[in-house]
């Protein structure tokens, strides 16, 4: 007779339910780091993209970035409130990062410099963290 008998087919079955029981977590914190990764990438882009905006006094204005909860905004003027919402360049943040820190930041016409200095924190819902840093001089490291 050829085939399978019953225990090598429901030990084939546990060891295929052992191994993506183990390997299901493995990826999901995975991709909680890589979504973490590609948010603080994108915030930093955003943020040098509107340092170099407004040194090149493109608009003749400020513009900075402001980072609120399922939302980043790049935006042209002196602050989020008085803005010209013309201008809004907003990228979905994932719902499960919760930004904290500095909600937004402006950079000087002609210099760059960084009205406001400090740092951004994004929190997964997993808990882990990833933090960028603007400095002074409107360096962003993260």
């Amino acid at each position: 007779m050829k085939g399978f008998t019953l225990l090598e087919v429901v030990l084939s079955i546990a060891i295929l339910s052992l191994l993506a029981g183990i390997g299901a977590p493995i990826f999901q914190s995975f991709q909680t780091r890589n979504t973490l990764d590609i948010a603080a990438a994108e915030i930093a882009q955003n943020l040098r993209r509107a340092q170099a905006l407004s040194q090149a006094s493109d608009g003749d204005t400020t513009w900075g970035v402001a980072i609120q909860s399922g939302t980043i905004t790049l935006f042209k003027g002196a602050n989020f409130a008085g803005r010209d919402t013309g201008y809004d360049e907003p990228l979905d943040l994932p719902s499960s990062i919760t930004p904290s820190g500095v909600s937004e930041i402006v950079f000087a016409k002609l210099t760059g410099l960084p009205q406001s200095t400090g740092t951004v924190t994004l929190i997964s819902n997993t808990g882990e963290t990833r933090s960028l840093i603007v400095n002074a001089q409107g360096a962003v490291n993260f």
